[in-house]
Formats: C-alpha cells, sequence, structure tokens
C-alpha cells in the first residue's frame, strides 16, 4: 500500500530470488561497495540470455557433446560437474536441435533444461563470488 502511493521502500536482503519478485529496482552491493544497480531484468540482461544445461548419461561424452552443440552457443560453454552449461545464441527450437545432434552423435542425454539467467547469476557474474548464506559473517 506504501509503494502504490509513492513510498520508497528500501529492502536489504541477500535473497536474491526474493529481491527478484518484491524489487522494481535492486542495488548489488559487495563487501560495502555499489558495483551495479539497475531492474532486475537489466542486470541479468548483463549476464547473458537463456543457457541450455545438459545432464548427460556418462560424463567421459562432454568433449564431444560440446562439439556437437557449438554451433548453437553464443560463446562460454562450460562444465560444472556433469552439467553442460551452454549460453544459447537462440532459443527457438534449442532443445529439439540439441537432442538431434547428440542423438546423431551417439550421447546419451540424462537431462535437459533451458534456464534463464537468475540474480544469484548476476552476483555471482559481478563479484566472482555467491552471495552469503545467512549465518555467514561478512569480512
Amino acid at each position: 500500500m506504501l509503494v502504490a502511493g509513492g513510498t520508497t521502500l528500501l529492502l536489504t536482503t541477500q535473497y536474491l530470488d526474493k529481491a527478484d519478485h518484491l524489487a522494481d529496482r535492486i542495488a548489488v552491493i559487495d563487501h560495502g561497495r555499489l558495483i551495479a544497480e539497475g531492474t532486475p531484468a537489466d542486470l541479468k540482461e548483463q549476464v547473458g540470455g537463456e543457457r541450455l544445461e545438459i545432464r548427460l548419461e556418462d560424463r567421459e561424452q562432454c568433449e564431444p557433446a560440446l562439439a556437437a552443440l557449438r554451433s548453437l552457443s553464443d560463446g562460454g560453454a562450460s562444465l560444472d560437474g556433469e552439467l553442460l552449461r551452454i549460453p544459447l545464441q537462440r532459443r527457438q527450437g534449442a532443445i529439439a536441435e540439441s537432442v538431434r545432434r547428440l542423438d546423431g552423435a551417439g550421447i546419451g542425454i540424462d537431462d535437459i533444461a533451458l534456464r534463464k539467467p537468475t540474480l544469484d547469476d548476476v552476483f555471482l557474474r559481478l563479484t566472482g563470488h555467491a552471495a552469503e548464506e545467512p549465518g555467514e559473517e561478512a569480512e
């Protein structure tokens, strides 16, 4: 009710998913220093577009999978444990094309999903570390 009446409300939180849903504008502060500000959408756009996340049946197939999917990516494909993360040039048809290419290369898929960047991704990209968890002491 206050915000609808024109009052500015300041919320501080390390729960970035809550900030994403509640805030019109966000200021990212790391160790007391303002490092970015904008709307949630603007900040997420800095990280990049959507990405494909693929868990393969056989982790030994990661390199051939990256090679098969390279032309779908806008660069920066990575392996995080057993999860391939592939930033996409375009979203439309990406899952179907990826499945076709991997199947054609004889690479089995355990799971595949399309993901949008989160504010956690933004914070990690801007600071190089995850947001502090509750109960952690600030340095």
